[in-house]
């Protein structure tokens, strides 16, 4: 029990510093915009969405079932809210019980001594867990591991009872829901039940490969044949009912998640995924260099035979199969006795396994710090007869290495990732216990006491060296810029690109500008990137620009959604109506089919059909803005925020005198938000028109009372008081409007008709001249401005603005009146004109 411990009690202590990190990368999809973590979500949601709050069954899913997972996060949801503290903190408790499960795992196979020890210190420690632990998605593999670890236990408890206990049938039960628990953590959590035949085949029976067709031919053994029998029927059905689940089709990925799989090449995919695997070894063994993604090109394509990289591919699996070849061979004495093996002349007790008589390495030695075996504990009887051998080690650590990575091999399925470190967590556990078995095997050899001395603390430093590594590493997951800025190294277009992001929401405009720049000077065609780049632009009103790499993002990815949104609003802020019009139609138009997000496209579309809406009604066409806001309530998805859309029904419905229909949508509008200031401004107006001005006023003062920043607010309430006769009061309302949103042009302009309404007509030139400066080709601003320099008496101003004005709008009929009138008033005073 201390060995479980003391390596639960690392594996807690090198992952606390991950206690006060933030969410990074995908937790942010996966937890902050997760509309199934939220309570007004039925819990059920969970066991039909995938990992990302996606229908399963929707052609853009992401096809991960991890119910249990966002089970958890959801529970963590309901407890802590969006503090990230509590998620790492059950992801930090997790890994510790990983590492106890699996160190009393190592102790069944190595015993109860210094190996075990190192093998539970190493996988407590090793960096390539710090993926999987410090970022909370990383929870499905950890969670996985769990039970993966519960269920190959519970059937080496049902593999030693069988036979002898009629609990044997209960452990076997306990294998089979402990397995399906770890694949609704993760997938690949299914493959325990290979790794339980893998033990139960060639570790507690010692079979080799030329001996398993004899077995099952002449049935020699029923149970184990019965055992295996129902592992693969119960692997089959959870396969099975997992496939139907998520509607019978494999997930879809973009080309950048995984170029091998679209590279048009056969030779470029063969050695590009042979290669993978060798890839994945070298960060285990070697784990130097790590990065938050390695998609697009963090691994260049392998496209010729001479690519030196084959090399190590070659290595790779040569090495594999020697050890394969170890583990696997015959003994050097074996016959066949009575149906049973017989090893050394031994017969096996029970007739399910074969242990022999003397274990390997098992012989007294003494080393340099004490006198113990091979495992760090004295020789004795029960351990001869307990501990597998170093070969049946070898074969189950391969198992463990190899089995639960093959579905990220693209062998059966082509997988969105080219290399995702948590996906390495449950191989992890082959590997540590294959170094400690290798340098078990190398310490019994030798036989000079230093040479010892030398593997065991080579073996200590080595866990010594993850450890700090862990530590380190943890350090870049604390926040999303650390972790950003320390992928550029290896996968430079998405680090850059996402660090851009992060710098933009610290108001670092030139340095995320630079950013995007430099994401799409090593991948020119993302179009997120470019989409990005354009909407920073657009935030900085360089339209121009912003346009430019909107049409960029739409040629890389004609279904961005969000691109032609934007585009259509820079348009119709310029006074392009057509092409705002067809923009905003085309968007609506795209489906969400094979969408990676299909709840951020449904957004978009909702989002184009609202400013569509807004088009028409800014044109008079209040039917046709009616039938697009009611597509858009059709179209929007559970977290879009309806309230303006709600509210822009109201205002159509008003504009068409429909006063109760109205009414519905005001209301509608407040209950989905009750702080929404435009709806209490328009519902305000709608109870004055129909008589009930106390009301009325309730609602215009709570909306100041809401932001009493907004001049908009002022200036609607002066409105009001206006119609009321209360000029002063109106007066006092659009001065304060026009001083809080001087830069408004409609605050503005609305001020300045109160006021010269209000008589007031010195302080209303004051506005109207800084309307006409704010929209100085606007006619309107120009034409008022004129009107009331008329009305001031200053004729040739008046005259200059009237000119300007026609200039823009040669047939307004009012501005020309004004005009003659002008010119008679300055002909009588003796004046120039510019007639003359």
């Amino acid at each position: 029990m201390i060995a479980e411990l003391v390596s639960s009690a690392l594996g807690l202590a090198l992952y606390l510093n991950t206690l006060s990190a933030d969410f990074c990368y995908d937790d942010s999809r996966a937890i902050k915009t997760n509309q199934d973590l939220l309570p007004e979500t039925p819990w059920t949601h969970i066991f039909y969405n995938d990992f990302w709050g996606t229908l399963l069954t929707h052609s853009g899913s992401h096809k991960s079932y991890r119910p249990l997972c966002t089970l958890s996060f959801r529970l963590n949801h309901a407890i802590g809210g969006l503090n990230p503290w509590s998620y790492h903190l059950v992801n930090v408790l997790l890994h510790a019980a990983v590492t106890g499960l699996f160190t009393n795992f190592s102790k069944i196979l190595l015993g109860d001594g210094y190996w075990t020890f190192m093998a539970g210190l190493m996988f407590a420690s090793h960096p390539i867990h710090t993926e999987a632990v410090a970022g909370i998605v990383g929870r499905a593999d950890v969670g996985a591991s769990f039970f993966f670890l519960l269920s190959l236990l519970c059937y080496m408890k049902h593999c030693s009872t069988r036979g002898s206990s009629a609990r044997t049938w209960g452990w076997f039960l306990g294998t089979g829901m402990c397995a399906g628990c770890s694949m609704l953590w993760k997938e690949q959590g299914v493959t325990v039940l290979a790794v339980s035949a893998v033990y139960d085949v060639f570790v507690f029976h010692r079979l080799k490969m030329k001996q398993i067709l004899p077995t099952i031919y002449k049935r020699k053994n029923l149970s184990l044949f019965l055992s295996i029998s129902l592992l693969t029927f119960w692997g089959t059905s959870l396969l099975g009912a997992r496939l139907y689940w998520m509607g019978n089709k494999p997930p879809s990925f973009s080309n950048s998640d995984n170029p091998a799989a679209d590279s048009d090449s056969l030779l470029a995919r063969t050695l590009t995924f042979f290669y993978l695997p060798t890839k994945n070894l070298w960060l285990l063994l070697c784990p130097d260099t790590l990065s938050f993604d390695w998609s697009m090109d963090a691994v260049p394509l392998l496209k010729t035979i001479s690519d030196w990289r084959n090399l190590h591919t070659v290595a790779f699996y040569t090495g594999l199969l020697l050890l394969a070849y170890f583990g696997l061979k015959s003994p050097s004495i074996e016959r066949e006795c009575n149906g049973k093996f017989v090893t050394n002349g031994k017969q096996n007790a029970n007739g399910h396994s074969c242990h022999s008589e003397v274990e390997y390495g098992n012989s007294e030695i003494k080393p340099s710090f004490a006198s113990k075996v091979e495992n760090g504990i004295r020789n004795n009887a029960s351990q001869r007869t307990q501990l597998p051998s170093t070969e049946n080690i070898v074969v189950l650590s391969l198992s463990l290495l190899i089995i639960p990575f093959v579905p990220a091999t693209n062998l059966f399925f082509y997988v969105g990732f080219v290399i995702a470190e948590r996906v390495l967590y449950i191989p992890s556990m082959g590997f540590c216990l294959l170094i400690t078995v290798g340098a078990r095997a190398l310490y019994v050899k030798v036989q000079k006491r230093f040479l010892k001395s030398l593997i065991f603390y080579a073996t200590a430093a080595l866990i010594v060296f993850y450890g700090l590594k862990t530590a380190i590493r943890n350090g870049d997951w604390q926040n999303e810029e650390m972790l950003y800025r320390s992928g550029i190294k290896v996968n430079p277009a998405k680090a850059w690109g996402n660090l851009g992001n992060v710098l933009k929401s610290q108001s670092k405009i030139s340095e995320a500008e630079s950013a995007y720049r430099n994401a799409l000077y090593y991948r020119s065609n993302m179009a997120d990137m470019l989409y990005n780049l354009g909407l920073l632009l657009q935030e900085n009103s360089r339209f121009a620009e912003a346009l430019h790499y909107y049409k960029l993002a739409i040629g890389s990815r004609p279904t961005l959604a969000s691109a032609y949104l934007n585009t259509g609003i820079i348009l119709m802020n310029q006074g392009k109506t057509e092409e705002a019009r067809r923009t905003f139609l085309k968007c609506s138009e795209i489906p969400d089919e094979n969408l990676k997000d299909p709840h951020a496209h449904k957004s978009s579309v909702t989002s184009c059909l609202y400013n569509l809406g807004k088009l028409y009604h800014e044109q008079g066409h209040y039917e046709d803005a009616l039938s697009v806001y009611k597509e858009a309530i059709q179209k929007m998805p559970r977290q879009f925020a309806p309230q303006s859309l709600y509210n822009m029904m109201g205002e159509a419905y008003m504009r068409l005198s429909m006063l109760p229909e109205a009414e519905h949508w005001y209301m509608e509008s407040l209950r989905s938000k009750t702080d929404h200031i435009p709806a209490h401004l328009t519902y305000g107006k709608l109870l004055a028109l129909t008589g009930r001005k106390s009301e009325a006023e309730k609602f215009f003062l709570k909306a100041i009372e809401l932001d009493p920043t907004k001049g908009n607010c002022y200036m609607h309430y002066g409105q009001f008081l206006l119609e009321e006769a209360r000029l002063i009061e109106a007066a006092e309302m659009a001065k304060k409007a026009a001083e809080l949103d001087s830069t408004e042009f409609d605050v503005v302009f609305n001020a300045a008709h109160m006021l010269r309404q209000a008589s007031l007509n010195e302080a209303a030139e004051k506005y109207y001249d800084l309307a006409a400066r704010l929209r100085p080709n606007y006619p309107a601003a120009l034409m008022n401005l004129g009107a009331i320099l008329h009305l001031n008496g200053r004729l040739q101003k008046a005259e200059a603005n009237y000119l300007r004005a026609l200039q823009l709008k040669p047939d307004d009929i009012i501005t020309q009146s004004n005009l003659r009138k002008l010119w008679n008033i300055m002909e009588k005073q003796g004046l120039k004109t510019s007639k003359t």
